[in-house]
C-alpha cells in the first residue's frame, strides 16, 4: 500500500534516481552525513548576508514588533518546510524541490520554480560580495565615506580598491571552494563559518555591554515611529522582505536532505537551525542597534569603521568585520552550489551529471562567478537587492510555493488553513512593501529633479 511505502521512505535513505537534477549532482555518491552536519549547513545557508540588515530592521519596527517578527518568520519557515518535506516523503518519487513542483504542477511549476532559485541564488551571492567589499575597501553612502579595513592599514591605492580586493578574494578564496564536486566537502567549512558567526556576536555584544557601562549606548526605539502617518504603517512592510531572505533555506533542504543517514532527521535539523538563528538574528539585532541607533546602515558592517572607545578600538573593529566577512566567504559556496546546479540542469538538462563533466563543470562555475565579481562592482547597495528578492521570487520559494502543494489532499483541513494563510500573507505583504518602495523611489525622483530645477 502507499502508506507502508510511504512509512519506509521516512527511515530508509532514498535512492535517488539518475537524473540531472541539482540534489543528485550535489550529491555524487552514496555517503551520508550526520545531521550535527545538516544543521550547520542549513544554519549556515540562514546565517548569511541577512544578519547585516536585522538592525536596520528594528530600527523600523522597533525592539518588541521586531523580535515578534523574527518569530513569527521562523515559525513560518518551519511550516512551509515541513509542508515540503511531507510531501516529497508522500511522494516517494521527487526527491528534489524541482521534482516535487514537477509532480504537482507539471513543466510550467517546474520551470517558474528554476527561474525564482536562479535569480534569488544570484541576487544573495551578489549581495555577499558586495558586503565583503565593503569590509575590505568601504563605501560611500549619503555622502558619508566609510573606509574598509585596506584603506585603515594601507591608506587609498589602486590595488585595495572595491575591484581589485573583490578581484583577488573571487580568485583565491572563493575558486578553490567552488571547485569540490560535493556540497558534503563544506561541511568543516560549514561549521567555521557558524564560529566566526557566534564570535562576531560575542564580540558585538562585549562592545554593547562596554558602551552600556559607559553610558553610551543609543537610544532604542520600543515600538515603531508613526510621526509620517500612513507612510510610516506602509513602510513597515518593507522589512519583512528582508526577514524573509535571511530566513529562507528551502533550496537547501533537498540536497542536504539526500545525504542525511536518516531523511527523516531533516525535521529536527530544520529546526535546531532555526532556533540558532533565531537566537543569532535577537543578539546581532539588539546589539546594532543598541551600538548605532538610528544611524545603522542597511549593512551594519559599515558602521564598524568608526573608532570604539573600547582599549584597543581599531584592532576590535577589524576583528569584528573580518569575522563576519570570513563567514560570508565560507556561506559563499554553499549557495553557489545550488545555483550552479540549477543553471546546468536548465541550459543542460539532456547531459550528463555536472559533478562528472569536468569541462562543463569548470566552465559553468567561472562564467557564473565571473558575472557575480561584475554586478556586486556596480551595484553598491544591498537594503533594496533584500527588498526586492524578499517580496518576488524568496517570496515564492519560501511560502507561495510550498502552501500550494497539497494538489493530492495529504493535508489535514488545519494544515490547509495555515497553507492558505501563508499565501495570503506573503502575496500581500510583498504587493505592499513592492509599492511602498516604487513610490518612495518616485518621491526621491521627484525631489532630485526640484532641487536640481
Amino acid at each position: 500500500m502507499r502508506s507502508e511505502s510511504n512509512s519506509e521512505s521516512a527511515v530508509a535513505p532514498l535512492l535517488l534516481p539518475k537524473s540531472n537534477s541539482p540534489e543528485n549532482e550535489i550529491s555524487g555518491d552514496n555517503s551520508s552525513s550526520s545531521i550535527s552536519g545538516a544543521v550547520f549547513n542549513v544554519s549556515t545557508c540562514m546565517v548569511g548576508a541577512g544578519i547585516m540588515s536585522v538592525p536596520a530592521t528594528l530600527k523600523v519596527l522597533g525592539i518588541v514588533p521586531g523580535f515578534v517578527v523574527i518569530l513569527i518568520m521562523a515559525f513560518l519557515v518551519e511550516v512551509t518546510v515541513e509542508f515540503l518535506l511531507r510531501y516529497t516523503n508522500y511522494s516517494g518519487e521527487a526527491n528534489t524541490y524541482g521534482g516535487v513542483m514537477a509532480e504537482s504542477f507539471g513543466k510550467s511549476g517546474f520551470v517558474a520554480l528554476q527561474i525564482c532559485i536562479t535569480i534569488s541564488n544570484l541576487g544573495a551571492l551578489i549581495i555577499y560580495l558586495i558586503i565583503i567589499g565593503d569590509v575590505l575597501s568601504g563605501d560611500q553612502s549619503e555622502g558619508v565615506v566609510h573606509m574598509g579595513i585596506l584603506q585603515e592599514c594601507f591608506g587609498f591605492h589602486w590595488w585595495n580598491s572595491r575591484a581589485y580586493a573583490l578581484l583577488f578574494v573571487v580568485i583565491f578564496v572563493m575558486l578553490p571552494l567552488l571547485l569540490f564536486p560535493r556540497v558534503e566537502s563544506l561541511g568543516h567549512a560549514s561549521a567555521v563559518s557558524i564560529l566566526l558567526a557566534v564570535v562576531f556576536v560575542v564580540i558585538s555584544s562585549g562592545m554593547a555591554i562596554y558602551a552600556m557601562i559607559q553610558g553610551q549606548t543609543q537610544h532604542l526605539r520600543l515600538v515603531p515611529d508613526f510621526t509620517d502617518g500612513l507612510s510610516s504603517v506602509f513602510n513597515l512592510f518593507t522589512t519583512i522582505p528582508v526577514l524573509a531572505t535571511a530566513f529562507a533555506c528551502h533550496v537547501t533542504i533537498h540536497p542536504v536532505r539526500a545525504e542525511l543517514e536518516k531523511p527523516s532527521d531533516m525535521s529536527s535539523a530544520v529546526r535546531i537551525a532555526l532556533v540558532l538563528s533565531v537566537v543569532i538574528y535577537f543578539a546581532v539585532g539588539f546589539v546594532g542597534y543598541l551600538l548605532f541607533g538610528d544611524s545603522i546602515m542597511a549593512d551594519m558592517l559599515v558602521n564598524f569603521d568608526q573608532t570604539s572607545n573600547l582599549p584597543g578600538g581599531l584592532i576590535i573593529n577589524a576583528i569584528v568585520r573580518l569575522s563576519y566577512a570570513i563567514h560570508l566567504m565560507l556561506v559563499f559556496p554553499v549557495i553557489f552550489y545550488t545555483l550552479r546546479a540549477n543553471m546546468d540542469e536548465m541550459i543542460f538538462p539532456r547531459k550528463s551529471l555536472l559533478a562528472n563533466d569536468t569541462t562543463r563543470f569548470i566552465s559553468l562555475t567561472c562564467v557564473l562567478l565571473a558575472f557575480i565579481y561584475v554586478v556586486a562592482i556596480a551595484l553598491p547597495n544591498i537594503w533594496y537587492f533584500f527588498q526586492f528578492m524578499g517580496s518576488t521570487t524568496v517570496a515564492c520559494i519560501a511560502f507561495v510555493f510550498p502552501g500550494l502543494l497539497d494538489v493530492h489532499g495529504i493535508s489535514t483541513r488545519k494544515d490547509r488553513i495555515m497553507a492558505i494563510a501563508v499565501v495570503i500573507l506573503a502575496v500581500v505583504t510583498s504587493v505592499i512593501a513592492i509599492s511602498t518602495n516604487l513610490y518612495s523611489t518616485r518621491l526621491l525622483a521627484s525631489y532630485a529633479n526640484h532641487s536640481d530645477g
